[in-house]
């Protein structure tokens, strides 16, 4: 039996993070399978985590539509990473004139901003794991806020 292309699909989600002499963040991903390979980048204000500008570029997309929901990017700069990410990601690309691509990257690369700052000024890499855990305790079960 032959299989077609969406029965052996592959689709790889690529994030990097650097933070500059400027005190910016700059967030990229990359998702790319067979129909598609969509990067974007994101500057965060690394006192704040504000975004500060945000773009998308479509270089391969299943559909002559997709690229007309990159200006939805500009709807994120002035917004602070933190609490309400998620209900911003779907009001700013959820429902039919969304897209749910994007809405996954940005869940995955948002919120490494925030290790990015409880990270900072750590050489020592287990001091620095328990910088993140302390930050982001009560954040999800990987790091379970623990009573006092």
């Amino acid at each position: 039996m032959q299989l077609n292309t969406m029965e052996d699909f592959q689709r790889d989600i690529c994030y990097h993070v650097l933070k500059g002499d400027d005190d910016q963040i700059l967030l990229t991903a990359q998702l790319k399978d067979r129909f598609h390979d969509v990067r974007m980048e994101v500057l965060v204000d690394y006192e704040s985590l504000k975004i500060n500008a945000a773009r998308v570029n479509f270089i391969r997309h299943p559909s002559e539509d997709c690229p007309a929901v990159a200006w939805r990017m500009e709807q994120l700069v002035g917004f602070t990473i933190g609490k309400g990410l998620n209900r911003k990601l779907q009001e700013t690309f959820g429902g039919g004139e969304g897209c749910g691509n994007l809405r996954l990257m940005l869940q995955g690369l948002l919120p490494l901003a925030i290790n990015v700052k409880a990270a900072a000024g750590f050489t020592n890499e287990q001091e620095m794991l328990d910088s993140i855990k302390e930050c982001l305790a009560g954040s999800c079960a990987g790091y379970v806020k623990r009573p006092e």
